[in-house]
């Protein structure tokens, strides 16, 4: 339970039930972070919406409720750097839900998602970035350049570490070995094992064609199977005929 004197104890057992609710049904594209020990200070990530300039960026903001919240707004700030005319440089959010239009029945679920649709459609016309506001007005292409060179500067996605290498290896391994099955009608005996070798993931594309060419070489019909087959029996008689050629010699 929140320890901050500042709040009343039914203000803390209402924030509480909210915060416990946008945990469990968060809102599309915001994700609340919930500190137990102090509910004046509410976090929360924003995805850009798509089709805006913040399109694939993450924004973390806080909300900061004062001692009598909700009779007064919270002030919201935004922590992640961001091009945006009712956002000012110090990260301070300028929308009218938290000034005049405030009403105390609001509840922090509006707040996040007014914040959120101010990034769909910015105000100019109270613009706390003034640089951005006169440039959203007269040149919304330049405008829509700079925030999306913050958004890739400093709220861009982490991309995902996902490993596929052997998914991938196995993929090819099963889709070659089905082809050589329909075309001989025999399974193959593949020479390149489905898992990733002891020598560690390929690192280059001349390793990876390298670790597939066992795989990808027999792809080539049943003629050239039987030819190779032809080569390696030829190849025996040829050495039984060398061996037989030594004895005599050696008779001799």
């Amino acid at each position: 339970m929140a320890t901050n004197e500042n709040l009343s104890p039914n203000v803390i057992k209402q924030l509480a039930k909210e915060l416990k609710n946008l945990d469990e049904t968060p809102p599309d594209g915001i994700k609340v972070i919930v500190n137990d020990d102090d509910f004046s200070i509410i976090f929360a990530d924003i995805e850009g919406p798509a089709g805006t300039p913040y399109e694939n960026g993450v924004f973390r903001m806080k909300l900061l409720l004062s001692h009598d919240f909700p009779q007064s707004p919270p002030k919201g700030y935004f922590l992640t750097k961001i091009f945006h005319p009712n956002i000012a440089t110090n990260g301070e959010i300028c929308v009218n839900t938290l000034k005049k239009d405030w009403n105390p029945s609001l509840g922090l679920r509006h707040v996040l998602l007014v914040v959120r649709c101010l990034l769909i459609e910015p105000f100019p016309e109270s613009a706390l970035n003034e640089q951005a506001g006169k440039m959203l007005l007269e040149n919304y292409e330049e405008y829509a350049r700079h925030a999306r060179l913050y958004t890739g500067i400093h709220a861009l996605k982490p991309k995902s570490n996902v490993k596929t290498g052997a998914i991938c290896e196995s993929t090819t391994a099963l889709n070659v070995a089905q082809r050589i099955t329909e075309s001989t009608g025999k399974e193959p005996l593949l020479t390149t094992p489905l898992s990733t070798s002891s020598k560690g993931p390929v690192t280059n594309a001349q390793d990876q064609n390298a670790s597939i060419a066992p795989l990808v070489e027999p792809v080539v019909g049943a003629s050239a199977i039987q030819k190779r087959e032809g080569l390696a029996v030829k190849a025996q008689v040829d050495k039984k005929k060398i061996d037989a050629r030594k004895k005599s010699l050696k008779r001799l």
